[in-house]
C-alpha cells in the first residue's frame, strides 16, 4: 500500500539565530513541487486511488501544481482551473505535469465556482479534513525533529495549513501570519466565522482565499492560535533577507511567517518559522 512518503519529502530544518534571537527555519519550500500543497493533493488524491481516474481543482498556482502532481504521480487525470492573474511561473509547471490548464475570472474564488460545475469530483485546496491531514505532516516533521520549540509560525491562505499545525503542535502556541491585504484567516478568527476579505498582496497568488475554509476555522478556534499581520514591504524585505542571509530563495508568501518572526510579534523561546513555497519568477540577485 503506497503512503504519503512514497510521494514527497521529509524536508530538513535549519537551527540558527536571527537578530540574536535563536530560531528555526522549515525548509519546506524544498519540498517536491516547491511547496507544502502536495502534502494535502497527495494524501487526498491515495484515498481516491482505485475508484477515480479524473479530478479537478482550482487554484492560484501551488495548490494547481500539488495537484498535477499528485495526479501524474498516482496515474490519474488533473483538470486545474486558475484565475487569469495567476503567475506564468506557476501557470507552465501545472502544464508541465500533464494537467489541463483552464483560466477563468480574475480570482481564485470565481475560477473555484467554475471548476466545481465542471463535473469530475473537485479537490479542494484547504476545506477538507483530509487535506488538513496532509498538511499537518509538515508541523509532525518538526515536533519530532525539535521537540524544544514552542511556537509554530505559519503563513496562510485558506486555512488548511495553519489548520494542520494546530492539530499537529502537541499544545505548541501556533501564529498565523498574513499579508494586512490579504488575511482571511484573520477575519474569520475576528468574526467567529468565515467572512469575505479583501485580496490585494504582492502574496496573492498563494494566500489569495477571499474566505478562510469553514473546516479549517473550525479547528483554530479549538487551538491556542494568534495573528499577525505584516505589510507587502515587510515581507518583500524578509524574502531578500533570507537569500541574503541563509542563500534561501522563497516566494513571497515563503517569506511571510519570516516577517512576522522579524517584525518582533512571535513569542516563544525557540519558535520555528516555515518557509512554505518558492514559486516565483523572483531572481535572487
Amino acid at each position: 500500500m503506497r503512503t504519503l512518503y512514497d510521494h514527497v519529502r521529509r524536508t530538513p530544518v535549519l537551527r540558527t539565530a536571527v537578530d540574536g534571537r535563536p530560531v528555526v527555519l522549515k525548509l519546506e519550500h524544498l519540498q517536491l513541487t516547491g511547496s507544502f500543497k502536495v502534502r494535502g493533493a497527495v494524501t487526498k488524491l491515495l484515498t481516491l486511488a482505485g475508484d477515480v481516474s479524473e479530478v479537478v481543482t482550482a487554484s492560484g498556482g501551488n495548490h494547481g501544481i500539488a495537484v498535477a502532481q499528485a495526479a501524474q504521480l498516482l496515474g490519474m487525470r488533473a483538470t486545474v482551473f486558475v484565475p487569469v492573474t495567476a503567475p506564468e511561473t506557476k501557470t507552465r509547471r501545472i502544464e508541465a505535469l500533464g494537467a489541463k490548464l483552464i483560466r477563468h475570472g480574475s480570482t481564485y474564488a470565481e475560477a473555484a465556482a467554475a471548476a466545481r460545475d465542471l463535473g469530475p469530483l473537485y479537490v479542494e485546496a484547504y476545506d477538507d479534513p483530509v487535506v488538513i491531514e496532509g498538511q499537518s505532516t509538515v508541523t509532525r516533521e518538526i515536533v519530532e525533529d525539535v521537540p524544544e520549540v514552542d511556537a509554530i509560525v505559519i503563513a496562510s491562505g485558506g486555512g488548511g495549513l495553519i489548520a494542520g499545525a494546530a492539530l499537529a503542535s502537541g499544545g505548541r502556541l501556533v501564529v498565523n501570519v498574513e499579508p494586512a491585504g490579504c488575511c482571511a484567516v484573520h477575519r474569520g478568527l475576528e468574526a467567529g466565522e468565515p467572512v469575505d476579505s479583501p485580496v490585494d498582496s504582492v502574496a496573492a497568488s498563494a494566500l489569495g482565499a477571499t474566505r478562510v475554509g469553514s473546516v479549517p476555522l473550525e479547528v483554530l478556534r479549538r487551538h491556542n492560535v494568534t495573528s499577525v499581520l505584516v505589510s507587502d514591504a515587510e515581507l518583500l524585505a524578509a524574502r531578500d533577507r533570507l537569500w541574503e542571509e541563509f542563500r534561501l530563495a522563497v516566494e513571497p508568501a515563503g517569506a511571510v511567517a519570516f516577517a512576522g518572526f522579524l517584525k518582533g510579534e512571535v513569542p516563544g523561546e525557540l519558535p520555528c518559522v516555515l518557509l512554505c513555497g518558492a514559486n516565483s519568477e523572483w531572481l535572487p540577485r
